[in-house]
């Protein structure tokens, strides 16, 4: 048997590693760095917060201005409110929609499963800015639905189901179930079944079985799937931007605005530091219950 090449294993481990630096930590620390920059007209428009006197003399310009404006000003407080609002009842309302689903697919006849998955993801082979700019046709005043209801005769005027929270919670969870779907499927298939079957030897009922054996041996899933919705609902721009309102203000849409129509970089990046941070405790506690559950696995 060859021994294993200590310098391929050394690059296998170091690429995943370098990618994370290039691609992760150096945009990190441009966006921190410029965070700390004063507002300027200009290409770029900032001030940066480390310079050269004399061309050779280091000199620090920062300031943390634009993080006492954001602090200070109702406005980003509201959209981070918001922000963690929406996203969280989106994430429960894909638990509640994809469980499920995912048990369902789980527990299909093999020879479907494969089937079932694919119309789970076959959403993803058309591009989301067109999934999610179709929703208008269907929710507003004259579209889809309510023509539909108006014809039907349930309701005699339509009914506001665009450019409000509820558009905005209906487009994030539209968007975002397939990552609930599957990490949960991948828990439930690679489940052992006789485990189920001991239950019931042993008096437990469906339902019994299902809280005392299934749910806790799917918390895995349930925490990643969490993370998948939740994290990249909260930075979310182009569901509140096509189908909210004037009272869905997003955090993702005052980043956008802060960098391409106000051109105020510095506030741009303090508010992209400020909602990374608060990414980070949800971050930990997933990676806290994918490690306890698969400790106790």
């Amino acid at each position: 048997m060859n021994a294993p090449d200590p310098m391929g294993r050394r690059v296998a481990i170091g690429l995943p590693y370098l990618w994370l630096v290039v691609f992760v930590l150096v945009p990190f620390l441009i966006v921190l760095t410029i965070s700390f920059a004063e507002s300027a007209l200009g290409i770029p428009p900032y001030i940066a917060p480390l310079g050269f006197a004399k061309g050779w003399i280091p000199q620090l310009r920062g300031t943390l201005g634009s993080y006492g404006l954001i602090l200070g000003d109702s406005l980003y407080l509201k959209a981070y409110l918001n922000s963690l609002r929406f996203a969280a009842v989106a994430m429960l309302l894909c638990l509640l929609l994809g469980y499920p689903m995912a048990y369902a697919i789980a527990r299909a006849p093999e020879r479907w499963r494969n089937p079932l998955l694919m119309l789970v993801i076959l959403p993803f082979w058309t591009s989301f800015l067109i999934r999610v700019y179709a929703w208008i046709g269907i929710l507003k005043t004259n579209g889809l639905i309510n023509n539909l209801l108006l014809w039907t005769g349930i309701v005699h005027e339509p009914l506001p189901l665009l450019n409000n929270e509820f558009s905005v919670e209906l487009g994030l969870v539209y968007s975002y179930l397939p990552f609930m779907i599957l990490p949960l499927y991948a828990t439930l298939e690679r489940m052992d079944l006789s485990l189920l079957e001991a239950a019931a030897d042993l008096g437990a009922t469906p339902f019994r079985a299902f809280l005392a054996v299934t749910l806790p041996l799917s918390l895995p899933g349930i925490a990643a799937g969490a993370a998948l919705v939740f994290i990249p609902a909260v930075g979310e721009f182009v569901i509140p931007d096509l189908l909210g309102g004037p009272d869905t203000l997003m955090i993702g849409k005052v980043l956008w605005d802060e960098f391409f129509t106000n051109r105020d970089w510095p506030v741009a990046s303090a508010v992209a530091v400020a909602m990374l941070v608060l990414l980070v405790a949800p971050i930990v506690l997933a990676q806290h219950a994918l490690r306890k559950g698969a400790e106790s696995s």
